[in-house]
């Protein structure tokens, strides 16, 4: 059983999603091949095979920033900015976020022609990226998913629960969210770096407070596990063992495994010496693993 306080670390990650530094020559320079949304804007940068990457909840895409110079030298990049996070307005009156972009990166993939792009998504991204990938299977080659599970029944000691055993949960983090400083205070929990933690603070900031709030209601309710088993294409997992977890790496392991054990083509990897910013804490073991995840 997960421990309560990996909840708590956990639900923390899932707040924020920025980094240190802009994207070099992938700064948001307007729509894609002509696409518009109400719920995303996409910038490219790089040649090479298709790899759309989506950021978390009150994010930004300069969190891929250290990643995507490395990348770019070997991959077509597809930058995703959710609207309503970073300082991005959203225009949507959607009442679904996430499910509202995963709907949009669907189009956009249309839209553009792209033809089965990977898809990586970090924390709430990667919820988004199991949307994309479980509703239209066509679409994408493969996908990753950065630090984050199926279901957060888990993080509340409840792995068996449904989806409305934790709407009490869902309504109370919303008006949290909402009405206090929760998500400043989490802030400290993303990544081993000052200057890091400083730059999700200001994201987080800048985001639409009742955007992220009603993100993450939506997030605790859905529940991607029942697709797992339908999702054929390859799917590699990264993930890190937050320090407060009171278990041995290899009850931790086990945990993971169970919780994705019904996707027939799951790769998990563990990242040591990270929080859960693994795209920054550990930017050159991230390059690695999104190039071993292209060749599967």
């Amino acid at each position: 059983m997960i421990a309560r306080r990996y909840f708590l670390i956990l639900c923390a990650a899932l707040l924020v999603s920025a980094c240190s530094s802009a994207v070099q020559n992938g700064a948001l320079t307007g729509a894609e091949g002509g696409f518009s949304s109400g719920e995303i804007s996409v910038s490219t940068r790089g040649s090479g095979p298709d790899v759309i990457l989506i950021h978390g909840l009150a994010g930004h895409v300069d969190v891929w920033a250290p990643a995507a110079a490395a990348l770019a030298d070997r991959y077509r990049l597809h930058l995703v900015q959710i609207h309503g996070f970073g300082g991005v307005p959203r225009s949507s009156t959607d009442s679904l976020v996430a499910r509202a972009v995963a709907r949009e990166v669907a189009r956009y993939i249309r839209e553009v022609r792209l033809t089965r792009p990977s898809v990586v998504g970090h924390s709430m991204g990667g919820t988004i990226a199991l949307m994309v990938a479980a509703d239209h299977p066509a679409l994408t080659e493969r996908i990753m998913v950065v630090d984050m599970l199926p279901f957060m029944g888990a993080m509340f000691e409840q792995p068996d629960a449904s989806p409305e055993a934790l709407r009490p949960m869902a309504e109370q983090m919303r008006a949290q969210l909402l009405h206090t400083d929760m998500l400043d205070q989490l802030v400290g929990t993303m990544t081993r770096s000052e200057a890091n933690r400083q730059k999700l603070l200001q994201y987080a900031k800048a985001s639409d407070r009742p955007t992220v709030a009603q993100a993450m209601h939506e997030i605790i309710l859905t529940d991607m596990r029942p697709q797992l088993p339908r999702l054929t294409i390859p799917l590699t997992v990264l993930y890190v063992q937050p320090t407060n977890v009171r278990l041995s790496p290899q009850q931790f392991d086990h945990v993971m495994k169970q919780t994705w054990g019904s996707a027939p083509n799951a790769n998990l990897v563990r990242i040591e010496d990270s929080a859960h910013y693994i795209q920054l804490d550990q930017p050159a073991r991230f390059v690695a693993a999104v190039d071993e995840f292209m060749r599967r």
